[in-house]
């Protein structure tokens, strides 16, 4: 397995990532090839996709557990790892589905890939991409197990105009989305403090939020 390219986007750690690709459609990052694979008939064909599949590594998992706390349980049961997302797998890979924007020359790094709704870090190492085909990657009647049953409320959102002003209007966009998420550890979501301040870095600030009840305020 050799890395292929590395994401570069806002988010220099995890607290605050989305949970899963898709959820915050306003995110947007780019994919640099690494130098071997600078190589643009590789990318021969792909503008005609909408959306493709990443393949790429939980490059700060550290082990693997068979059981793990599921977020959207609240964190308190257990279910086992091959019926999660949960990065502490056997083996850590990923498998993310991302809205392809554009593919645009970015001058000594070649053709780069700009995606939107991804859920890696920023630097996450990739191991491919393919094209996400609809006709066949697609199933309706599909049914979601325990996730389907316990759908996440979205948060009522708040950004302090102060911070807003320092963002662009797509970051704001996708901060907001994040933010609604609720992005705080399950545990803290069942015990919610509303005088907790909780913090995250994105798109070179540290973010600071307050959660009470269904509300969320960013400062």
């Amino acid at each position: 397995m050799e890395i292929i390219a590395r994401i570069h986007n806002d988010f220099p750690t995890k607290f605050g990532l989305p949970r899963q690709s898709g959820l915050a459609p306003s995110l947007r990052a780019k994919i640099v090839f690494e130098p071997a694979y600078r190589v643009a008939e590789a990318l021969r064909g792909l503008d005609g996709f909408s959306h493709i599949w990443l393949i790429w590594q939980f490059s700060e998992s550290e082990h693997w557990s068979p059981t793990v706390r599921p977020p959207r349980l609240g964190g308190n049961v257990r279910m086992g790892v091959f019926a999660t997302r949960s990065p502490f797998r056997p083996n850590p890979i990923g498998l993310s589905c991302v809205r392809l924007e554009a593919i645009e020359d970015d001058g000594p790094n070649g053709l780069v890939l700009i995606v939107s709704g991804a859920d890696l870090m920023d630097g996450t190492p990739i191991y491919d991409i393919k094209p996400y085909l609809p006709g066949v990657d697609a199933y309706p009647e599909a049914t979601d197990g325990f996730v389907g049953a316990n759908r996440q409320v979205l948060l009522d959102v708040e950004i302090a105009p102060e911070l807003a002003a320092t963002l662009s209007d797509n970051q704001c966009a996708a901060l907001r989305e994040i933010l609604a998420q609720d992005p705080r550890p399950a545990y803290h979501a069942a015990h919610a403090d509303p005088t907790r301040i909780y913090g995250l870095s994105y798109a070179g600030r540290d973010i600071h939020f307050t959660v009470e009840g269904n509300r969320i305020k960013a400062f």
